[in-house]
């Protein structure tokens, strides 16, 4: 397993790189560097001897043998580099374990500590101080000095090694979590854009086919023509239906971006289908006429489409009224029935205003919706247009005065 910040290099080949800088650290304190009138420690009687040298090569094979294992048996890999940094020390002549034969098991216990989790990781943290306790206890009770004050010292850069390990482990698995959680949000929003442009493409359509339905069977008998021509509008209806389902299928299928080609210059196109269904919709715009950002332009489009599908289903109206304003910093939109269908205050709640409200607040704007005082519904959505969806959402903006059954 690799460590992200130490990437270059393999765990065991990090604590070898240790175990030699600890040596070569060794030999130069025992001899005197420029700018000395003498070495900084006194080498041992065994320290260049035959003796000597086999005990420093022993050491260094044990701590090859246990920097490889480290990462495949921990407890086995420390105990290793433990004996290894004990037999390094024995031939130095001093009365405790230096922090030059350490510094392997320093890296060895901060990389347990990245990989481990945490109780087990502590555990050998204390495997590691019990060793240096252990050494110390041992010289003692055979009555040899013991460097208690440096051991300290040795102990303290242990248990900071340890900190650094658990606190990468820590940020490491903060970072996961985070990424699966950013994961899981992208794929719960890319659901919920996905039914809420269905609901809006199939709501609106079949509102329309309902309509047409009712009217040509009412005249079919009477007025033949007038159905034929319900009939034809119940087709091109449909057609268009199955054909932005299909361009939604293609796109999902190829893993396009899901973006329909329709915004706000498709409403007068929108207002003469929804006429033709026997609600009359008076279009108008006020304002500017300039280029809106993709996301405001098909969100407007399809609040228009969801309010005009509301009023075909609930305001027992013949006429609305939407406005669009274009200002130079927001999209106002206003959808405006006077009827007086039973359904506006009863009935099963449904997706409609939700999926408004879903589609404001990703663009950070507001939402009204509420009756009128002298009767009928009033929708008002204004969508900034600065605003991105990828910009930190503030509270929510959606603020519904009423509760239609949607």
């Amino acid at each position: 397993m690799r460590i992200p910040l130490l990437g270059r290099f393999s765990p065991a080949t990090w604590t070898v790189l240790a175990w030699c800088a600890g040596t070569v650290l060794t030999g130069l304190f025992r001899m005197r560097l420029p700018g000395e009138y003498y070495a900084a420690v006194l080498p041992g009687v065994v320290y260049l001897r035959w003796d000597g040298l086999v005990m420093l090569a022993l050491a260094g094979l044990c701590t090859l043998w246990g920097a490889r294992r480290l990462m495949v048996r921990p407890a086995s890999g420390l105990a290793w580099v433990l004996a290894g940094a004990v037999l390094g020390t024995l031939p130095l002549s001093v009365g405790e374990i230096p922090l030059q034969q350490y510094l392997a098991v320093d890296v060895a216990v901060y990389l347990l500590a990245v990989t481990l989790p945490r109780r087990r990781s502590l555990r050998m943290l204390g495997a590691a101080l019990g060793l240096l306790a252990g050494y110390l206890a041992f010289r003692m009770l055979q009555g040899w000095p013991a460097g208690v004050s440096v051991e300290l010292t040795v102990a303290l850069l242990a248990v900071i090694s340890w900190l650094l390990g658990s606190s990468t482990r820590q940020a490491r698995e903060h970072h996961e979590e985070t990424r699966a959680r950013a994961t899981e949000q992208a794929v719960t929003d890319e659901r919920l854009r996905i039914a809420r442009e269905l609901h809006d493409m199939v709501a609106h359509s079949m509102g329309v086919i309902a309509l047409q339905a009712g009217a040509a069977k009412r005249v079919i008998d009477r007025q033949p023509e007038a159905a034929r021509e319900a009939l034809a509008s119940i087709e091109t209806t449909g057609r268009e239906t199955l054909a932005g389902l299909r361009r939604m299928l293609v796109a999902l299928r190829t893993d396009d971006p899901l973006t329909p080609d329709l915004g706000v210059a498709d409403l007068p196109a929108l207002a003469e289908s929804t006429t033709a269904a026997g609600l009359r919709v008076e279009l108008r715009h006020t304002g500017g006429s300039g280029p809106l950002p993709p996301e405001v332009d098909v969100s407007a489009y399809r609040i228009v489409q969801e309010s005009l599908t509301n009023v075909l289903k609930h305001a027992r109206t013949d006429h609305c009224l939407v406005t669009v304003g274009q200002l130079p910093d927001a999209l106002v939109l206003e959808v405006t029935d006077h009827g007086t269908g039973p359904g506006r205050g009863s009935g099963p709640p449904g997706f409609g205003l939700a999926g408004m409200r879903e589609r404001v607040a990703l663009l950070h704007g507001e939402l009204h919706a509420g009756p009128l005082p002298g009767g009928g519904w009033r929708v008002t959505a204004r969508l900034p247009l600065s605003a991105s969806p990828l910009d930190p959402a503030p509270p929510a903006g959606t603020t519904p005065t009423g509760a239609r059954a949607r």
